[in-house]
């Protein structure tokens, strides 16, 4: 750990503010949206759950918000899976 803070302390260094704050800011960018895809799976997963216990109306109220956040990226496992969940939900 002490050598990646040596790095990054180094890099930092070299660094404008504008770039060191770009690159925070890049960086906290990625974090929310990785956390959004897990957040959209562990939903799904619940959303399941409550279908199998009869709560198809609030399944499909959660599922939808979370899916409503995301706006590219429709062509992936994940969103296709939850479109058609979705869907499956609404019948």
């Amino acid at each position: 750990m002490h050598d990646i803070e040596q790095r990054l302390w180094r890099e930092a260094r070299a660094m404008t503010r504008r770039e060191v704050i770009t690159k925070a800011i890049s960086k906290q960018l990625n974090w929310e949206q990785e956390a959004r895809w897990w957040e959209l799976r562990a939903t799904m997963s619940l959303a399941r759950l409550l279908a199998k216990q009869g709560r198809r109306d609030e399944a499909r109220s959660m599922l939808a918000e979370i899916y409503g956040w995301f706006t590219e990226g429709f062509d992936t496992a994940d969103l296709k899976d939850a479109k058609a969940l979705l869907e499956q939900l609404s019948r």
